[in-house]
């Protein structure tokens, strides 16, 4: 859907208008084309650690300009401050006070990640600092403007600075694939997981079923996801059969007509892909519906409908993978979750308490597929420009395009991204993590 106040405080008189009267001028946001390169300009890596010297060395080989020392009045495509090595808050000043006087010179849709460790380990003096990034990068990323974010890479202990996960995480922030991913966190956990032969195409060979296919923010996944080499099945209920239809045959992949809420839903994806496909190996779970009501309007059907299709059902059908032969070569599942279910929206108990279920569900079943290579983890969209929210009154759908960091709507390609970094090899030391595509949104947790 087109955000027309966008197109008019970003050119011409109303531009003009916009600056002097200090509305919101949300940045035209540089996404993601296949042949484009990783980032526009320099990128500053500061950090004084052996692992801020092995990273500096690896972008390297990724053909990036680096620069280990800033150049005055020099623009830059990206920052990455390494935080490896704190042991105390008080080692945060000299790097963090040194990044501050290069924010002046960071690009239009520049870059800013912070690595560093989690903060679950350590002395006190090392947990408080390393939480303490936490919170500065948060607030680092509500400062930036023009369309430039700031997002953070959390290692595990034993994960190192360049352990694939890590790098494949810190290419996808550096990208404009992150280009509606603001202010948050994604945890490196293991060592597992590699990197690409090809980078346009990290899903090559690899065969994906996407529920809910069949319009919105599933065909985008379904088309996101052959882009990057994928077969794709596109699933979704018979009645949606002619958009469904529509989708499998762009992609080049194949259709099934199925109501994933069904008790033999799981078995029927596994049969269909891999006796149409040879295999399965990644699932996206991102069929869901709405029913909001007022909790004291609340009825059993609008209630058991909502838990029914967008958690019950995906127990269902992952149990039915556990349990299967043909879902164990370092499989992925990702599920859709939602901003609601994080910090809740006024009408909307039954879906926002299915969305934390999802969450729940991610954390919980992670361990069961660690023994298969495998990884589960969940996004959680904000406010995305679709069907749905085109149908909202007016004044509530500018509000919540505007209560972000960006300033702006998502669209569903911003999810559809985030979903294909997280069902790439590359992202195979992630797992239980809930990343959030929702611009930094403002209001809420």
């Amino acid at each position: 859907m087109t955000d027309i106040y966008s197109r008019l405080v970003n050119k011409g008189p109303g531009r003009d208008v916009a600056k002097k009267l200090g509305l919101p001028q949300p940045a035209v946001l540089r996404r993601y084309e296949p042949g484009q390169p990783l980032i526009n300009g320099p990128v500053l890596i500061e950090g004084s650690s052996a692992g801020a010297d092995e990273l500096a060395a690896e972008l390297l080989t990724w053909d990036v300009d680096v620069r280990r020392h800033a150049v005055p009045r020099e623009k830059l495509g990206g920052i990455v401050l390494v935080l490896d090595s704190l042991a105390s808050p008080v080692d945060l000043e000299k790097p963090v006070l040194t990044v501050a006087s290069s924010l002046r010179d960071l690009a239009p849709n520049g870059r800013v990640v912070t690595v560093s460790l989690t903060p679950d380990g350590g002395s006190p003096a090392a947990a408080a600092a390393r939480q303490g990034v936490d919170g500065l990068l948060r607030s680092l990323a509500k400062e930036l403007r023009a369309g430039a974010t700031g997002n953070g890479i959390l290692l595990a202990d034993g994960v190192g600075t360049t352990a694939p996960t890590a790098l494949g995480a810190l290419r996808f922030f550096l990208s404009g694939r992150s280009a509606y991913v603001d202010g948050q966190f994604v945890r490196v956990g293991s060592t597992s997981g590699k990197l690409p032969a090809d980078d346009e195409k990290p899903l090559a060979g690899k065969v994906a079923v996407v529920t809910g296919a069949a319009r919105g923010i599933g065909a985008a996944i379904a088309r996101t996801l052959h882009r990057d080499g994928a077969t794709v099945v596109a699933v979704d209920i018979p009645a949606a059969g002619d958009h469904l239809a529509a989708v499998a045959n762009d992609i080049r992949g194949t259709a099934l007509q199925l109501d994933i809420s069904r008790d033999d839903a799981g078995p029927r994806i596994i049969e269909h892909a891999v006796g149409r496909h040879g295999r399965l190996d990644i699932l996206v779970h991102n069929a869901g519906i709405t029913r909001d009501k007022l909790l004291v309007n609340m009825d059993h059907g609008r209630w058991s409908s909502v838990i029914g299709v967008n958690i019950a059902a995906q127990l269902r059908i992952n149990e039915a993978l556990l349990a299967s032969e043909h879902f164990r070569s370092a499989p992925r599942i990702v599920s859709l979750a939602s901003t609601s279910g994080i910090a809740g929206n006024r009408g909307q108990t039954n879906y926002a308490a299915s969305k934390g279920g999802v969450i729940g569900m991610v954390r919980a079943t992670a361990p069961l597929l660690a023994e298969h290579g495998g990884s589960i983890n969940a996004v959680a969209p904000g406010f995305i420009e679709t069907e749905m929210t085109a149908r909202m009154p007016f004044a509530t759908r500018e509000i919540a395009r505007r209560l972000n960091s960006l300033q702006q709507g998502g669209r569903p390609q911003d999810v559809a991204e985030a979903i294909a970094f997280l069902a790439s090899d590359s992202a195979g030391g992630i797992s239980g993590e809930v990343l959030r595509v929702c611009g930094q949104q403002l209001v809420g947790a």
